[in-house]
């Protein structure tokens, strides 16, 4: 395990690389999200370490967070990292499994809830031997219904609901969305480089919105030469 500097805000995060460590997707999801008021609150769905809720109280310095995850040993240093970061009087970590949202949770009791999912189908491609990074990879814990059921349970009228994900499960998430009483509000999609095909997607919906879905311009991650764009710098605050 080690510890790491998210730069932002001086704030660090423990990780184990033999395990999984947070990527450019919750990076990108963290500043998609925008927290408005102090006293909002925000449930994020299989947090991990934690890399979201803590990226996005370095970023706003404002909200209440909930990371939720059905691995202990991921919770174990999601805890660790809001202790040494001193921010648990805004953040609590929590073991659970999602499917008990009925269980665990209030209807209607959060204002935001951000999940950056297991990306693959239960039974699409090849595990891997590692049981906690297949779990962050694939659907084998829960589905992507599992979690946008549990996100409209939870979510106030005109609460929202944040994803990133692959571009090729778009569809997915826009019925499931809809499905659920979230109506998708803006997307954006993600560039590896501009002469590339998109491989993410970065969506937010609006529980009970009207329908009315803004396409924002694309995100891209890399110039041609391999370096990032400008606004890539600009999120991770390289610029």
């Amino acid at each position: 395990m080690r510890i790491d500097d998210i730069q932002r805000n001086g704030y660090r995060i423990f990780q184990n690389p033999d395990v999984f460590c947070f990527g450019v997707d919750a990076v990108l999801l963290a500043h998609y999200v925008k927290v408005g008021r102090q006293c909002e609150r925000i449930l994020d769905i299989g947090t991990g370490t934690g890399i979201i809720p803590i990226l996005m109280h370095a970023i706003y310095q404002k909200g209440k967070y909930v990371g939720i995850d059905i691995q202990s040993d991921m919770i174990d240093m999601a805890k660790q990292s809001v202790e040494l970061n001193n921010i648990g009087n805004d953040i609590a970590m929590e073991c659970m499994d999602i499917k008990d949202f009925r269980l665990n949770f209030n209807r209607e009791s959060f204002d935001v809830v951000t999940c950056n999912p297991p990306y693959m189908k239960g039974k699409a491609g090849l595990k891997n031997e590692n049981y906690s990074k297949t779990v962050a990879r694939h659907e084998v814990a829960c589905s992507l219904e599992d979690i946008v059921e549990a996100a409209s349970f939870v979510l106030k009228e005109k609460g929202r609901l944040a994803f990133i994900h692959r571009a090729h499960r778009l569809v997915d998430i826009l019925f499931l969305m809809r499905k659920y009483k979230v109506e998708p509000k803006r997307m954006r999609m993600v560039y590896p480089k501009l002469s590339k095909a998109p491989t993410m997607v970065l969506v937010e919906g609006i529980k009970y919105a009207n329908a009315e879905l803004k396409v924002d311009r694309p995100l891209i991650v890399y110039n041609e030469d391999n370096t990032y764009t400008d606004e890539i710098l600009e999120i991770y605050g390289r610029n």
